[in-house]
């Protein structure tokens, strides 16, 4: 895949955010509400994100898929 064909960082972050998000809140809904707590942890992970400018999954990310951020 060429590089102008790639996501940035941040939006693929966001994808996996708002998708573990959606998920825990259905199992919460469905299995139990300790699901609640991987959603506190997606919110935490993005609080994160916003004041630092990493969280544990930027850099699993950006060392598994070799994906660079948008500009700091």
């Amino acid at each position: 895949m060429s590089s102008e064909n790639r996501w940035p960082l941040e939006r693929v972050l966001f994808v996996m955010a708002g998708t573990v998000t959606i998920v825990s809140a259905i199992l919460a809904a469905l299995v139990s509400p300790w699901f609640l707590v991987l959603t506190a942890f997606v919110g935490a992970s993005q609080l994160l994100y916003a004041t630092v400018g990493d969280c544990p999954s930027s850099f699993v990310i950006r060392r598994v898929f070799n994906l660079q951020g948008c500009a700091r």
